[in-house]
């Protein structure tokens, strides 16, 4: 029993090690500490820190993210749904 405890917790442990290297290579980790920093370095906290993150990494203001996944699905349904309809004509 304790073999295969040790097995799962040698795969998690791989797992968060290679997320780990894949944040470190994707330059992640330094953007998240750069932006934090900055954070940490401003004068006046700003009262809402999400949206400095935001800011600072690039994101446009006052987007409804929730509102883009539905369009995006929307989008993709119809795409899909007029593929068929283009196939079926063509044949």
């Amino acid at each position: 029993i304790n073999n295969n405890s040790n097995s799962s917790n040698n795969t998690e442990s791989s797992k968060k090690d290679d997320f780990r290297r894949y944040l470190e290579r994707t330059n992640v980790i330094d953007s998240l500490t750069k932006v934090l920093v900055g954070l940490y370095e401003e004068p006046e906290r700003p009262t809402n820190a999400i949206d400095y993150v935001r800011k600072y990494m690039g994101a446009p203001a006052n987007i409804d993210v929730d509102s883009i996944k539905k369009e995006n699905q929307d989008l993709r349904t119809q795409v899909e749904r007029l593929s068929k309809k283009s196939r079926r004509l063509k044949t």
